[in-house]
């Protein structure tokens, strides 16, 4: 069964930000780290059904980089969670949605993820993620 797993958003200034997720909303942090792979240093803060994972970027020619100059902060992402994301990938591609990554990678918190484009699903860049 696919779930949601936790929404994506891209921030300039990480400590900016969870000070004002933490002090402004009352969530707490559960982990902050960076996946050089991604160019991003992310934390991610607990929901009751899921998480907000914000994203830095650490470069600016990174996926997140690129995104905040041409769009500014924001929700960058929906991630779903999987129990077989090669699975998942294969249904994606025969269905005709347009993957930005062919195979799994790693990802935040150990979890293998990967990207269906935009494009392929209005305009929503889906993150399939499997722990």
């Amino acid at each position: 069964m696919i779930r949601f797993d936790h929404l994506g958003v891209a921030v300039a200034d990480l400590e900016a930000a969870l000070a004002a997720y933490t002090a402004g909303l009352g969530l707490a942090v559960h982990g902050v780290e960076e996946v050089p792979s991604d160019g991003v240093r992310v934390a991610m803060l607990p929901l009751a059904d899921g998480r907000i994972e914000l994203l830095e970027p650490t470069s600016p020619a990174g996926p997140v980089g690129r995104f905040l100059a041409d769009r500014g902060p924001g929700l960058h992402h929906v991630a779903l969670a999987v129990p077989d994301l090669n699975a998942a990938l294969e249904q994606a591609r025969r269905a005709g949605l347009r993957l930005i990554d062919e195979t799994p990678r790693p990802g935040a918190g150990g979890r293998r993820v990967a990207f269906i484009h935009p494009r392929s699903l209005g305009g929503v860049l889906i993150e399939l993620c499997q722990a």
